[in-house]
């Protein structure tokens, strides 16, 4: 054979051997999330009874995402940070008071929108921390509260207050549908004997209500998480619904097998935020592990493309996923530079966990 025909081949052999091992680090990713779980535990503004509140951007997205990097690397139990998110949660269950969540949230409509925010985190992540199939005594005061908040009135009657700070995408007015997707998973997540007590079923007839009448207008991102939820609460969104909006995903996919942000929106422009082109870490990494929760196949050659992407868009010394904020720019080193990367990050082990296999030791 010409020895130029057989260093071709060759080059072509090492190209296939690097892109089937190049795969992706998670001890690096776990890295990188506890280490930003410790500085969010140190920061002053994150203060709360019980340690330190829980935020949509770095703190839910690692308790959905940690103990399935810990199924990865063999741990046999929570991260440190891990358990005390769940203890501030548990600290904080029975309050009813803003004020008493965080010293001096007293106005309105701050204070409901903090409180309902609570509520919904307690209820979801209590009702998963043990992994057992009752809710011990804890969750079953977070629900409680989460029903006493449940709005019974108006537009919004079936949701809860959330957070409108123009700030996307996790609080703007329409991030009352996200935050009453997330409740619906925490529904879904309790015992089913639970969930057939009359009163509960009230409470959940209103939030699939609630659901079914303000899915139309809600951005792609908002009914990726009712499409994760229904995966534990059927009723929150009709099959048919699932699978319209599993084909508009696909549909809006990448030719590199990514998701940009705008095709999870439509978005409210922000004209001081960072441009965002292209795919999107943060975009593919839901969309990822939404696709995922719903039971795609991980062998669908789409899904396995989208893999893929993050495999190869992971920051190889830090172990992050690159994402930069949707609402303005940010100081160089400052805490929130990072809120996006946080989520990203999460959101993209998660879905490349759940293909993973556990590492050796």
């Amino acid at each position: 054979m010409d020895p130029m025909r057989i260093l071709a081949f060759i080059g072509i052999l090492l190209v296939i051997a690097i892109s089937l091992h190049a795969g992706w680090d998670p001890r690096l990713a776990a890295k990188y999330l506890d280490a930003r779980q410790q500085e969010w535990l140190d920061w002053p503004p994150a203060k709360a009874a019980g340690g330190a509140c829980l935020s949509c951007h770095t703190g839910a997205t690692y308790l959905l995402a940690r103990p399935a990097l810990r199924r990865v690397l063999g741990e046999s139990r929570p991260t440190a940070y891990e358990t005390a998110l769940i203890a501030g949660l548990r600290a904080r269950a029975p309050l009813l008071d803003a004020s008493a969540i965080k010293p001096g949230l007293t106005h309105e409509p701050m204070a409901s929108q903090a409180l309902g925010v609570e509520a919904v985190f307690a209820a979801l992540f209590l009702s998963l921390a043990d992994g057992s199939a009752n809710l011990d005594a804890d969750a079953h005061i977070a629900f409680d509260r989460l029903w006493a908040l449940q709005l019974r009135q108006g537009a919004a009657r079936g949701a809860w207050p959330w957070f409108n700070l123009d700030l996307d995408p996790y609080e703007m007015p329409p991030s009352t549908f996200y935050g009453a997707a997330l409740a619906a998973l925490a529904a879904g997540n309790a015992p089913a004997e639970y969930r057939k007590q009359p009163h509960v079923q009230a409470r959940i007839a209103d939030l699939t209500a609630y659901l079914a009448h303000e899915r139309a207008s809600q951005p792609l991102h908002n009914r990726l998480m009712l499409l994760w939820a229904s995966t534990k609460l059927p009723d929150a969104m009709p099959a048919a619904d699932r699978q319209s909006t599993i084909e508009e995903v696909w549909r809006k996919q990448e030719a590199d097998g990514g998701w940009t942000m705008e095709s999870l929106g439509p978005w409210i422009p922000h004209p001081g935020a960072p441009v965002s082109n292209g795919s999107n870490s943060y975009a593919t990494g839901l969309v990822a592990a939404a696709l995922e929760a719903a039971d795609v196949p991980p062998g669908d050659p789409k899904l396995a493309r989208a893999a893929a992407w993050l495999e190869s868009h992971q920051d190889r010394q830090g172990g992050y996923w690159a994402a930069e904020s949707m609402n303005k720019q940010y100081p160089p080193g400052s805490m929130q530079i990072q809120f996006m990367r946080d989520a990203a990050t999460a959101f993209a082990a998660l879905a490349l966990s759940e293909r993973s296999q556990p590492i050796r030791k």
